[in-house]
């Protein structure tokens, strides 16, 4: 797993030592950033489900001018932290460690969100990827995009606040691009 472009491109992140994590893969985060390369440039990105890190890293090694990660494993907030200082990067971030849809509800009254990237199990209970993502549509800036990494053989339902604005297939996995109603 390597950062693929910007400031931090070529720089190799840590993996997870232990089963349950799910790392998107340099192919599909290339064509994600590909999408959204004209909106990375001081934008401000919420990275949840984040995992190792890398779609928040990628977003900062392009431009963007704050990330702020959400996961509840408390490995992989340490894991985080830990490709950040490989990265070398001292500012422009914060790490909230705990379920995601209770942190978004938390600091929904937050500074909103150009960039909402949210990566949850592909297993996900339905129902509760419904109350991430409505959520999630309350930090979305009214200009701004939330995109849903999937399993592209799961469809999921759009809560009355977004509106799918297009899909991107790669192999097993699919992206949903949101915008706010």
């Amino acid at each position: 797993m390597r950062v693929i472009a910007g400031q931090f491109k070529g720089r190799r992140l840590k993996a997870p030592s232990w089963e349950g994590l799910r790392p998107t893969s340099d192919k599909l985060r290339e064509t994600l950033f590909n999408i959204l390369s004209p909106r990375l440039e001081g934008a401000s990105v919420l990275d949840g489900f984040a995992g190792t890190g890398a779609v928040g890293v990628e977003a900062m090694s392009r431009g963007a001018a704050h990330v702020t990660f959400i996961e509840h494993d408390p490995r992989a907030a340490a894991l985080i932290e830990a490709n950040l200082a490989l990265c070398c990067a001292k500012q422009g971030y914060t790490i909230e460690c705990g379920d995601v849809a209770s942190v978004l509800r938390r600091t929904r009254g937050d500074a909103a969100c150009d960039l909402v990237l949210l990566d949850p199990p592909y297993d996900i209970d339905p129902d509760t990827l419904m109350q991430v993502l409505e959520a999630a549509a309350s930090r979305v800036t009214a200009d701004g995009l939330l995109v849903l990494e999937r399993a592209s053989r799961r469809e999921c339902e759009v809560p009355g606040t977004l509106s799918r604005v297009r899909d991107v297939t790669s192999g097993d996995s699919a992206l949903t691009l949101f915008s706010r109603v």
